[in-house]
């Protein structure tokens, strides 16, 4: 005979083992869930950051977190690991629309993690700063510094930009043979007789592995910060010329400014000139000029201008430095266009009428405040 509490009791073991294990299989995928590092909290950056973005919050917390720099941190290399980490995935686009899809572990079982980048030496050489002990790097002799100018847009240097620069750069490789190096000055005794002798300096050579220069493409990525001005530097250390028994001088690339068709900057400020009507020029006028983030920026008069007057916009400026919330402030200065054909009389008498002026013979040195 059929036993149905036997049958009862086999089928709730049943449910109960396929509730374990369903149970234990979430546990695991919220494990490994929680175990993966969000690479856009690392960075610092939102999910829809742009290239530009995360490489300028990569640049930032890798002089902040770098091992070098922070000695007493022990989890240092672990921090700057996931930053490094990051900025691989983050910075290539099949990467980051993988990792957005599935997370890290996808990556992972896709093997595009852990391929041997170093961001930090290649992104920026070393960012233009140097860790580590400085005097010793003072006792090597070394190349000599390569300074060139970077001319770079009023654009970029409102917004920010990257700019990727090829630098040859010639390379010590190995060469069949041997030469002399580590040359130096030694006080050597030389016997003239019995007791007799006398220190003569010589020069003492060491025999090393022979090597020839090779010249090597070098891709270089710049940052022009939004705010910098004329005149400063960015240096690339070690990209400089090459010394045989020593170390590569720098490459130092100083900005400058090309010129614009339509704004100059004088520090944090800038001037642009519009020529307006004469008609427009008494009655009024409405007008736009795109600015460098390519912004409309409206302009409105409903007062006469005349040739020469000047408009101040507070904080459509150059951003500061320091610190890009600042801004300087934009000059308009207007000028006037005046009819080239003459008016009739009846006009002429109109003209009278309306604008209701005398006739002003003023005579004056227009330079008297300037002398």
């Amino acid at each position: 005979m059929f036993d149905l509490s036997s049958f009862s009791i086999t089928l709730n073991m049943g449910k109960s083992l396929c509730v374990y294990v369903l149970l234990l299989n979430l546990l695991v995928l919220s494990v490994l869930v929680l175990s993966e590092r969000n690479f856009y909290n690392i960075l610092g950056v939102s999910r829809n950051a742009n290239l530009n973005q995360i490489k300028k919050a990569y640049r930032k917390l890798a002089k902040e977190l770098h091992p070098d720099k922070n000695t007493d941190d022990p989890n240092a290399a672990s921090k700057f690991a996931d930053l490094s980490a990051a900025y691989e995935v983050l910075s290539n686009k099949e990467k980051r629309e993988k990792y957005d899809k599935c997370g890290e572990e996808c990556l992972k079982k896709d093997g595009m993690m852990g391929e041997g980048m170093d961001p930090f030496a290649s992104f920026f050489g070393d960012f233009g700063f140097h860790f580590g002990n400085g005097d010793s790097r003072h006792e090597t002799r070394k190349g000599a510094n390569i300074v060139m100018d970077l001319y770079v847009s009023l654009e970029e240097l409102y917004n920010g930009n990257f700019v990727e620069i090829t630098h040859n750069k010639p390379v010590l490789k190995p060469a069949p043979g041997t030469r002399r190096c580590n040359c130096r000055q030694e006080l050597q005794t030389k016997s003239l007789g019995p007791g007799r002798f006398q220190m003569i300096q010589q020069t003492v050579c060491d025999e090393c592995p022979n090597v020839k220069f090779v010249t090597e493409d070098r891709l270089l990525e710049v940052e022009i910060e939004a705010g910098m001005q004329d005149g400063q530097e960015v240096k690339f250390v070690a990209e400089g010329e090459p010394h045989l028994d020593g170390d590569p001088g720098d490459l130092v690339l100083r900005i400058k400014t090309q010129p614009h068709k339509v704004f100059e900057r004088k520090g944090d400020d800038l001037y642009t000139n519009v020529t307006v009507s004469l008609a427009d020029a008494l009655t009024g006028f409405s007008l736009e000029i795109q600015h460098l983030d390519g912004r409309k920026l409206t302009i409105q008069r409903d007062k006469v201008t005349w040739p020469g007057a000047r408009l101040r916009k507070k904080g459509e400026g150059m951003p500061h430095y320091e610190n890009n919330n600042l801004h300087g402030a934009l000059y308009i200065t207007f000028d006037v266009e005046f009819p080239k054909e003459g008016f009739s009389e009846e006009d002429e008498e109109s003209l009278k009428k309306i604008l209701k002026q005398k006739s002003v013979n003023n005579v004056y040195n227009g330079l008297r405040e300037e002398l």
